[in-house]
């Protein structure tokens, strides 16, 4: 097991601990409620950019690189990679933190998501221009 370190140069977009009742048939975290988790922070940039409703399009990419285990600490890290015309592309990076008395800290999932601005009718519309700062 390798140990990493969180980035410095961020925050999260969420954090959580996984518990017992989030775990599979193998003893370790659900694949489904780590997805779940990245989607949701993937989903807090995109909300910010799009100024309005959002809807998950696709994942282009889900990567699972190491197990997530009961009382690991997940913190997930989500950045915008790329937009279009209605589109948001959001990389997130999950890292989990396990062994508090000799803490470790291990990536354990990437992931690549992709969501589309709705207006009111639930229909995809045009992402507003950023702000001129």
């Amino acid at each position: 097991m390798t140990n990493t370190q969180l980035p410095k140069d961020k925050q999260p977009a969420i954090r959580v601990a996984a518990m017992p009742k989030d775990t599979n048939s193998g003893g370790s975290i659900f694949g489904g409620w780590i997805m779940s988790q990245v989607d949701i922070a993937g989903s807090i940039p995109a909300l910010e950019r799009a100024k309005g409703r959002i809807a998950t399009v696709g994942a282009k990419s889900f990567e699972f690189h190491e197990a997530v285990y009961v009382g690991d600490l997940i913190s997930c890290y989500a950045e915008i990679i790329k937009t279009g015309y209605t589109s948001i592309t959001v990389k997130v990076e999950v890292y989990a933190e396990r062994n508090p008395a000799n803490k470790q800290i291990v990536k354990v999932t990437e992931a690549e998501l992709t969501y589309v601005a709705l207006d009111e009718n639930r229909k995809p519309r045009k992402l507003p221009e950023l702000d001129e700062k």
